[in-house]
This record gives structure tokens, C-alpha cells and sequence, in this order.
């Protein structure tokens, strides 16, 4: 018998998503979930609840295994409250035949960050 799908596929017409928590001492590359094939994403951004303090960079890309930030670049981590995706109106990764893995880079450079928390979310219809 082979693997079942790691894709989480809903069975009603409703938009799915993924949340994945991030923290600032988990930086690069991160996965959110996998998507089921033809899936659509409409929707990406990051909720930022205690904002992060390294140095010099706090940022986020949102994307896929294959483009890391197929729906985001660089959005500031330094300010509590909701970024969202900057790169949805020209994102060539928003739909595949395949299962597509979801995954955010977080990037902190400088004094080390001892703060920073918030929630990644990337919102699919299937």
C-alpha cells in the first residue's frame, strides 16, 4: 500500500488555510503545510503579536518549496499587527496540478532577537 496524501483536502465548498506560529529563535527556512493539487491560493500574510527586535533584519517571505517568496518579500516583522502578502497580484505560484508545499523564510540579522512572535497564514480554495 502506498503513502496516503499529505494534503489536506476539505470536502465542502469553503476556503481551507494553514497557520504555523512563528517565534525569533526559529529563523530560515520553515514549513507551513502542503496543499492538495489544484488547489488555489487566494490569500497569504503574517499576524505579528509581539514584534521582533533583532538588530538589523526582521522579515518574513511566504511561498512554496520551489519560490520561498512566491507570495511575499521581505514583510517587516518589527511592528505588531496583520502584513499581509505583497506579491499575490503578480504571484506565478498560486496554482499547480501538484501537491505544493508551503513554506516561510524568517530572517533576523544584527543583535540577536530576544523577542518576537506571530502567525503565518496562507488561505486556499480547493
Amino acid at each position: 500500500m502506498s503513502n496516503p496524501s499529505t494534503a489536506r483536502t476539505l470536502y465542502t465548498q469553503q476556503t481551507g488555510f494553514f497557520r504555523r506560529r512563528i517565534i525569533f529563535s526559529e529563523t530560515g527556512t520553515l514549513t507551513i503545510g502542503v496543499i492538495p493539487a489544484g488547489a488555489v491560493v487566494i490569500n497569504a500574510g503574517v499576524v505579528v503579536t509581539t514584534a521582533f527586535n533583532a538588530g538589523t533584519t526582521n522579515t518574513l517571505d511566504i511561498g512554496t518549496s520551489g519560490d520561498t517568496d512566491g507570495f511575499a518579500t521581505a514583510l517587516a516583522l518589527g511592528t505588531i499587527g496583520r502584513i499581509v502578502a505583497d506579491e499575490m497580484a503578480t504571484s506565478n505560484d498560486l496554482y499547480s496540478t501538484s501537491e505544493v508545499t508551503l513554506q516561510c523564510v524568517v530572517t533576523l540579522s544584527g543583535t540577536a532577537a530576544t523577542a518576537g512572535e506571530g502567525f503565518v497564514y496562507v488561505e486556499y480554495m480547493f
